[in-house]
């Protein structure tokens, strides 16, 4: 079960980019939607925008800038996600961190094999099992895109396993505007009916958007469902910088940000006190020298959640994910220095831990390590309790300079409050090489293999499983047809 924030102490507090840059950046977003606008994709959310005062002309929309500052005024500052029982699990505000998985990875690392193979269903599988049983992981995602379902409906089967197999909150993500829809019915399903999911969400839509500065038709038809359900979504575009957008840094960040103020304004005008989470990542230039779409970038790195903190929103932001195809020392050093730069910005959900290979790739062995690099972080940053227990003067006075404190009760009530590493070896050399000589891959690999082999995910009732089943079925008779 995912901890609540009142067990957790705020992070460390660190801002790339400072509030007057900020106000810049804000300011120059407010220019780009009054003089240059978005193409908005889609008649239904051109119509809502034009009729609160935005011009419209064709595809082009143009929002003056008071629209967007009543907007901001109109959006939570927070946003909680439930467990599947409808208790709070995440609080989405100020320097609270949670962390979890990504989504639809092609190919799988096989923490059995080391081969990098195609991802099929029970692939998924695997993943939410893991990702239930990490203590340090606080909510799911898909993991990968199953290669052996109809690929008309891999988000349908992806959302029946993820909803049999945790109770944690869930991202999803969905291909089109349909696939959302038969989501949120899903999870109605479960939580009771779709007031008790309204009240109590244990799922958030991540909605992909083409970029800054274009708005596609299926994020705008998710953005207005969501909104009209009053269920929390996390908007985010894009951007390329240098191929969609400025190629600095500052550029980019404004023309992204443009398009993040478009989601919230809508969002607002359909249902006001929408929970929007905004782009945590992004936000920097492209690699022009590869042309990929890398995940662990430096010059990106907590600019887009400095402007989510700038605005007092729930920021979605990434950590743990590789550009590296193996579990190497690439994958080691850039997997831990994006969680801890996500988690010292203050990005609230930061997701796509497991992830190598700009995001072609996924492995549970990575999922493990950077479940121990979590835990690693979180000790790092928490603060340093100073009070007449912890300063234990009076231990000190009683045992002074070679007194036993390995024995006093003192040391026994605390020792516990240290962060103790799983799968990082501390031990001496000898001890290593009598305990086998692995390395923190092997070790990884066996922890994935002891939680498939023991963890059972709490079961939903069997009502509840049939009625997801029969979702399931509906939806490929419809696609068959």
């Amino acid at each position: 079960m995912p901890r609540l924030y009142g067990d957790r102490p705020d992070s460390g507090r660190y801002a790339r980019v400072g509030a007057d840059s900020c106000e810049h950046i804000h300011m120059a977003s407010l220019e780009i939607l009054e003089r240059v606008g978005i193409d908005v994709h889609d008649e239904k959310a051109r119509g809502i925008l034009g009729d609160h005062g935005a011009e419209v002309n064709g595809l082009r929309v143009r929002i003056p800038g008071y629209m967007v500052e009543r907007s901001l005024r109109l959006a939570p500052a927070h946003m909680t996600l439930c467990d599947r029982y409808g208790d709070a699990a995440i609080r989405a505000w100020g320097y609270n961190t949670a962390f979890g998985g990504g989504s639809d990875c092609l190919y799988v690392l096989d923490h059995r094999t080391g081969e990098r193979r195609k991802a099929a269903l029970t692939d998924v599988e695997q993943a939410i099992t893991v990702m239930d049983a990490l203590s340090e992981i606080d909510f799911v995602m898909s993991g990968f895109l199953p290669s052996d379902v109809d690929q008309e409906l891999y988000d349908v089967h992806q959302m029946e396993v993820m909803l049999n197999r945790t109770t944690k909150p869930i991202v999803f993500v969905t291909p089109d505007f349909e696939g959302c829809v038969t989501a949120v019915e899903m999870c109605e399903m479960v939580a009771g009916g779709e007031e008790a999911f309204r009240r109590n969400p244990f799922a958030a839509c991540y909605i992909n958007v083409t970029s800054g500065l274009v708005a596609n038709q299926e994020a705008l038809q998710k953005c207005i469902y969501l909104a009209e359900k009053g269920l929390p979504m996390l908007y985010i575009p894009i951007n390329a910088a240098g191929v969609n957008s400025p190629t600095t840094t500052a550029g980019c960040m404004a023309a992204l940000n443009a398009g993040t103020l478009l989601g919230i304004v809508l969002a607002q005008l359909v249902r006001e006190g929408t929970p929007v989470a905004v782009p945590g990542w992004n936000g920097g230039p492209y690699n022009l020298k590869t042309m990929v779409g890398n995940y662990a970038l430096a010059d990106e790195q907590g600019v887009a959640a400095a402007m989510g903190k700038f605005y007092d929103l729930p920021v979605f932001g990434l950590g743990g994910a590789t550009d590296s195809k193996v579990l190497d020392q690439q994958c080691a050093a850039e997997a831990a220095l994006g969680l801890f730069n996500a988690h010292l910005s203050g990005a609230h959900l930061i997701h796509d831990c497991g992830f190598m290979d700009a995001g072609m790739q996924g492995s549970l062995q990575l999922m493990a390590i950077d479940n121990e690099l979590i835990g690693w972080i979180r000790a790092a940053t928490s603060p340093v309790h100073v009070n007449e227990s912890t300063l234990a003067l009076g231990v000190i006075e009683k045992l002074g300079p070679t007194g036993n404190y390995l024995a006093h009760d003192h040391t026994y009530k605390h020792f516990r409050d240290a962060h103790y590493s799983e799968l990082a070896d501390k031990r001496q050399y000898e001890s290593w090489v009598e305990q086998g000589a692995t390395t923190m891959e092997e070790r990884a690999s066996a922890k994935v293999d002891r939680i498939l082999k023991t963890h059972e995910p709490e079961p939903l009732s069997s009502d509840v499983r049939d009625g997801l089943r029969e979702i399931v079925q509906r939806e490929k008779d419809r696609a068959s047809n």
